[in-house]
């Protein structure tokens, strides 16, 4: 591929169709975009949408993904005492899970530095968690004080692990390499009536609809996959997990569908012209405001919260 003027990547020689790397069926390609968010190199990825699964893929997923994760990647609290008002804006995470799971055993997967992890724990669960980067390993065990498996392939460890009441998932399921593997691993480590709750971008979203490859939850490449509900609901279903909630209107959903127009209408301006990002985050605050209507509709928002229950047997 080689770059528009503007910005744009062209198609070039990229394939019109490949194989699902879920399903195997045939997934056209949806678009062509590249690293607007964090701007780390000028390569063009392309995302194909499968017509049996549905599932929007990145292919080919690059060898090299650890680059894209900079350092900076995980804002490092500097004391728990600043990681609890980090946490602040997360605590209607914990209210959430305590509506349907009150007490226990509890698994976060992929907690960064764990300002949810710390909420629940300061609320009486017994917490666990599975994070990749080494940094923010350290500082869940020396000081959130909750137990660390260091792993970046969740489905792996899984197996090893006790069962628990609880297992998170907040917006990370878009970067596991092997989401099914690792939700059927999930559900296999859940105690009958606990609950599984996952974050993730929507790919129905009306701002993907209208902003393409400029969609800020796009995050290419780190975001490797982009499940539909309906498509994680039904593979729920399968593993013996009923959905007890499905929504695009949580605290956290709302305030990313603000953050979607503001930091996407940055990536449209920086691709065209030099950086204006205030002016470009105004335009896309009151981009939010117009839009609220249809962000709020349906589920038409660009981010969705799932919970699913485990059946008794």
């Amino acid at each position: 591929m080689r770059e528009l003027r503007d910005g744009a990547p062209e198609m070039g020689e990229a394939p019109a169709v490949v194989p699902c790397r879920f399903c195997g069926r045939p997934a056209p390609l949806r678009l062509a975009t590249r690293d607007w968010n964090r701007r780390l190199s000028h390569e063009s990825f392309r995302y194909y949408r499968c017509t049996g699964c549905e599932l929007t893929f990145l292919s080919p997923v690059p060898a090299d993904l650890a680059r894209y994760y900079p350092a900076d990647y995980y804002p490092m609290p500097a004391s728990l005492e600043e990681l609890a008002k980090m946490a602040e804006p997360e605590r209607y995470k914990l209210s959430l899970v305590r509506r349907f799971q009150p007490r226990g055993r509890l698994l976060e997967i992929g907690p960064s530095t764990g300002a949810f992890a710390y909420l629940a724990s300061a609320a009486g669960f017994q917490v666990d968690t599975i994070e990749i980067d080494a940094r923010c390993c350290r500082f869940l065990r020396d000081v959130v004080g909750v137990g660390v498996v260091e792993s970046g392939m969740p489905s792996r460890v899984l197996p090893a692990l006790d069962p628990y009441d609880v297992i998170a998932l907040w917006h990370v399921i878009e970067h596991i390499p092997d989401p099914w593997e690792t939700l059927a691993g999930a559900a296999a480590r859940l105690r009958p009536g606990g609950i599984i709750v996952i974050g993730a971008p929507n790919p129905e979203a009306f701002q993907f609809r209208v902003l393409g490859q400029y969609w800020t939850h796009l995050d290419a490449p780190r975001h490797l996959q982009l499940l539909p509900i309906d498509t994680l609901e039904r593979r729920a279903r399968a593993l013996g997990l009923r959905p007890v909630l499905h929504t695009t209107r949580t605290p956290g959903d709302l305030g990313w569908n603000v953050f979607g127009w503001q930091r996407s209408m940055e990536n449209v301006i920086r691709a065209r012209w030099s950086r204006h990002d205030r002016p470009a985050s105004i335009l896309g605050w009151w981009l939010s405001l117009l839009a609220l209507p249809v962000d709020r509709a349906g589920l038409m928002g660009s981010t969705y919260t799932l919970v699913l229950r485990k059946e008794a047997p």
